[in-house]
C-alpha cells in the first residue's frame, strides 16, 4: 500500500506480494477483463474495489469455480442490495463442487480397492510360481 495520499490504491507489485501470485497472472486476469485498473501511463493503479474483486477471484478458484463463474458472482454484487441472489447462486455452486469432490473421491476408492485386490492376487500367482 502507498502513503496517505494514496492509502487506497496500490500498484500491480503491492497486489502480487500480497496475494502470493506474479504480475503475470493479475494481467492475466486484466486480459479475461475482470479485473480493470485505472493508468498512469503505463503503471496499473488498482482500487481498493480492484483488490477485493482480485481475492474474490483467487478464493473462487481455491473453491474450484471457473474464471467464469466467479465472474458471474462477483457481478452479482449490490452494494446496496441484500444479495441473496449472488449468494444463492455462490451456495449452489460450492453445492455442485461438493458433489462432483464427493464422485471423484468414491472413484478413487473405487480404484484403490481394485488395485489392491489386483495386486493381492498378482503376488498370490508369483508365490506359487
Amino acid at each position: 500500500m502507498k502513503d496517505k495520499q494514496t492509502a487506497t490504491t496500490y500498484s500491480i507489485s503491492d497486489l502480487a506480494r500480497e496475494f502470493d501470485i506474479t504480475t503475470r497472472t493479475i494481467r492475466f486476469y486484466e486480459d479475461k477483463q475482470l479485473l480493470q485498473p485505472q493508468r498512469n501511463g503505463q503503471a496499473r493503479i488498482y482500487t481498493a474495489a480492484d483488490r477485493t474483486r482480485l481475492k474474490l477471484i483467487l478464493r473462487g478458484k481455491r473453491l474450484g469455480l471457473t474464471l467464469e463463474e466467479s465472474r458471474d458472482i462477483i457481478d452479482m454484487y449490490e452494494p446496496k442490495g441484500s444479495n441473496v441472489a449472488q449468494q444463492q447462486k455462490l451456495l449452489d455452486k460450492i453445492r455442485q463442487r461438493k458433489h462432483l469432490l464427493q464422485q471423484q473421491l468414491q472413484d478413487i476408492e473405487e480404484m484403490m480397492f481394485d488395485l489392491e485386490e489386483t495386486e493381492q492376487r498378482l503376488l498370490q500367482v508369483q508365490a506359487n510360481i
